[in-house]
């Protein structure tokens, strides 16, 4: 889903799976794989090659260029992992 699709950037390599919610300014460079369930808050970076787990939630403007593992959140420059969450959350 693409609330405020305006300036995302997403490589021909990357792949997303279902139910995910990318914000505006969102940018995937390089081969991303995203499980299916996440939520990219608005200006964040994937600089791959990485993989993002299901569940992720990654912070506005945070920047990812590690492998995220399922049910967590990420935030910061460079990201790193805040919190894990039950499948609930």
């Amino acid at each position: 889903m693409l609330p405020h699709p305006n300036g995302i950037v997403i490589h021909p390599s990357s792949k997303i799976g279902p139910n995910c919610l990318i914000f505006h300014q969102v940018t995937f460079a390089g081969q991303v794989e995203v499980a299916g369930h996440c939520d990219f808050g608005a200006g964040c970076k994937v600089i791959g090659p990485v993989t993002i787990g299901q569940h992720v939630q990654v912070g506005a403007n945070a920047v990812v260029n590690k492998n995220i593992p399922d049910c967590t959140i990420a935030a910061g420059v460079p990201a790193r992992l805040v919190r894990s969450l039950s499948r609930t959350d």
